[in-house]
């Protein structure tokens, strides 16, 4: 996705005011689809029904794990609480207080370093040994310090810290829901919004994953920067005009010149900001002309 597609919606939602002062009714629903998301690739037994009559609607839901219910409340609140560690410094502790508030009294070792030897499943990258963690964790942070005050680009340095930390695997349990709230506070940082990896992206995030380590960390940088975009969209449809309502690509591509089976080709390709609605692709009108805008200068 172009990086003019994606300044110009951030700069749309920047302009409604800082990200941390956009109302709760636009980033409660968010944090709720992104909770559900990541814990669902991960195994969560939870369904968005479910997560959303807890998160959003403050009702129990029965017949699940406990553990899994902590897991999702905790999650939120981790999440949510991201915006008050925007100012201070990435660094171990960290790492260390947000395993261990996703979860607390869900797993004996919450907030700790592992001192066991894991493997990933599915992935031909072995984390190394325990006693290697704590050295290299100082190392992580160490070099994205380097890079980040450097300028490296957001999407590129996202890439790199995220797939050097789940290399790293520091703890026993639950390395990929850490993992991406750390890169959300990167982003926040970087005043950018959080991205959600929902189970619909699980293919795609781990194969990028995968060729990262191969040494090509394009993919989960192409992914994140379509990620974004669908983020964009999706706080941009609560907080925004009319321009920034989602719409059925069959409407927009009436209206736009465009076949609304071209714009969903393009919306699978990750050229046209878009998410899915119930199956069906959707954006906005600002994102089509912004493409529209693009395409025309390619």
């Amino acid at each position: 996705m172009h990086h003019s597609i994606l300044d110009g919606l951030r700069n749309e939602l920047l302009s409604k005011g800082p990200l941390e002062h956009l109302p709760d009714e636009m980033w409660q629903p968010f944090a709720a689809r992104n909770t559900w998301g990541t814990n669902a690739i991960e195994g969560n037994t939870l369904r968005w029904r479910e997560v959303e009559k807890l998160l959003l609607e403050g009702q129990s839901v029965g017949g699940r794990p406990l553990g899994d219910v902590l897991e999702t409340t905790q999650h939120q609140r981790a999440l949510l609480g991201l915006f008050r560690r925007v100012p201070a410094p990435l660094g171990l502790v960290t790492v260390l207080e947000l395993h261990e508030e996703v979860f607390r009294a869900v797993k004996r070792d919450a907030g700790l370093w592992r001192r066991v030897n894991v493997r990933i499943t599915g992935s031909k990258h072995t984390p190394p040994r325990w006693e290697k963690v704590m050295p290299l964790m100082g190392e992580w942070v160490h070099e994205f310090a380097r890079r980040d005050a450097a300028g490296e680009a957001v999407f590129e340095l996202g890439a790199w810290m995220h797939k050097r930390f789940e290399d790293i695997h520091p703890f026993s349990d639950g390395n990929g829901r850490v993992g991406r709230l750390l890169l959300n506070l990167f982003f926040l940082k970087r005043n950018w919004p959080p991205v959600s990896v929902l189970p619909e992206h699980r293919e795609n995030y781990f194969a990028a994953l995968e060729a990262g380590s191969d040494g090509d960390m394009a993919p989960l940088a192409w992914l994140l920067e379509r990620l974004m975009g669908s983020s964009l969209l999706e706080l941009l449809d609560v907080v925004g005009s009319k321009d920034d309502e989602l719409r059925p690509l069959a409407a927009l591509g009436r209206r736009g010149g465009y076949s609304a089976k071209y714009l969903a080709l393009r919306a699978s390709q990750g050229a046209l900001p878009s998410l899915k609605v119930s199956g069906d692709w959707r954006t906005s009108p600002r994102a089509l002309q912004l493409y529209r805008e693009h395409a025309a200068r390619a």
